[in-house]
């Protein structure tokens, strides 16, 4: 396989996740980590502002011309390569102790989603993709696998991973949730960055949430579709544009798509 153009944008992002790990695993089950809440009540924490403080000033030394987009900061800069970072994605996980959170990178070229890595320490585990590069999971560059998603066909075959029903219901497709619930093969809640990195690695075949912002989606659509699967906003907008979010590996899209309609459609 040839090297991608974003081969070194990808390197640098394994960078920023080193240099941040230290900082976001110190803070991890940490019996004196400051929880404060935001205006819409979300948890933050100290850990998720110095995370991206750090990223910020590397970017600002190794790419000044690019714009950076994040959870907690306003965006800086104007250019249409947008670097967009969740420093902690699972903030609720984070703080309760559960090793389900991962700091997400993406980058953003005149509207398209062409690298990203998800860095979960906590798990031991890293993702990451280039576009025309293959999608991969390991611990490091060095140390990594080539990653698929499945070759399952049918919906009534498939395993679904969601988020909250009460996230659905408050979309106005909750009873389209549960109908599809009802009708695939396995439902799991893994949630966050998770579920669309199992989708990525074939273990789960579509993941879905009715509400998101972009900086949780940014990173996850390269390595969905470098690896064969298919990202896009529950009316099949490609990309993480819509507000919201489904993956799968391509052969359910549209079936997905048909039975996660607003109710009464």
């Amino acid at each position: 396989m040839e090297p991608s153009r974003y081969a070194d944008d990808l390197r640098l992002a394994h960078v920023l996740a080193d240099q941040v790990e230290p900082g976001t695993m110190g803070a991890f089950r940490s019996s004196d980590l400051v929880v404060e809440s935001k205006p819409d009540l979300t948890p933050v924490t100290e850990a998720d502002r110095a995370c991206e403080s750090t990223i910020r000033a590397q970017l600002g030394r190794a790419r000044s011309r690019d714009a950076v987009i994040g959870e907690e900061f306003e965006p800086t800069g104007h250019s249409q390569r947008q670097w967009i970072v969740d420093p902690i994605d699972g903030t609720k996980n984070f703080v309760r102790g559960v090793p389900v959170w991962a700091t997400l990178i993406g980058l953003v070229e005149d509207g398209e989603c062409v690298m990203g890595l998800v860095s979960a320490p906590a798990l031991g585990r890293r993702w990451w993709a280039a576009k025309g590069g293959g999608a991969w999971t390991g611990r490091s560059l060095a140390k990594a696998e080539q990653i698929h998603v499945s070759a399952v066909g049918e919906l009534t075959d498939s395993s679904f991973s969601y988020s909250s029903i009460d996230g659905w219901r408050e979309a106005g497709r909750g009873m389209s949730f549960l109908r599809l619930t009802s009708h695939v093969w396995r439902t799991r809640a893994y949630g966050d960055f998770w579920s669309y990195m199992l989708v990525a690695e074939g273990a789960v075949d579509a993941a879905a949430e009715p509400e998101l912002e972009l900086y949780d989606m940014a990173a996850l659509v390269a390595i969905v579709t470098e690896a064969g699967g298919r990202f896009t906003s529950l009316d099949g907008e490609p990309g993480p544009w819509g507000g919201n979010a489904l993956a799968t590996n391509g052969l359910l899209h549209e079936g997905y798509l048909e039975r996660l309609g607003p109710d009464g459609s």
